[in-house]
């Protein structure tokens, strides 16, 4: 579902859980532009695969329970699955792999030239 039916409010799409795409707003704390302005990134499953502030916080609250990535849930993402290689074959680049913050939910296309 687009964020537009959330407002474009990323706090209220995230916490329904929903998977979107582009939505033009700034950086997670930050004053720059996010590639989801420009359409070159996408959050899949953000309950599921939560963002962790460099602080411990997580982004959505009701993600918490998903920070232990050795649950097995349908639909979290893991480092080598089936998800993950279907970004990367394209060139995206994932979240979950930062080290500060991590956003597991994350996938982004590096913007070239």
């Amino acid at each position: 579902m687009t964020v537009e039916k959330y407002d474009a409010d990323d706090d209220l799409s995230m916490a329904a859980n929903n998977t979107s795409a582009f939505n033009c707003r700034p950086i997670t704390g930050g004053t720059e532009w996010s590639n989801h302005s420009y359409g070159r990134a996408i959050d899949i499953n953000p309950v599921l695969n939560p963002y962790i502030s460099g602080s411990g916080a997580v982004y959505p609250p009701n993600g918490a329970p998903y920070v232990d990535r050795t649950r097995t849930d349908p639909g979290l993402i893991h480092a080598g699955d089936a998800t993950l290689r279907a970004f990367e074959r394209r060139g995206w680049d994932w979240g979950g792999y930062w080290t500060t913050p991590i956003d597991y939910q994350h996938f982004e296309k590096p913007a070239t030239g």
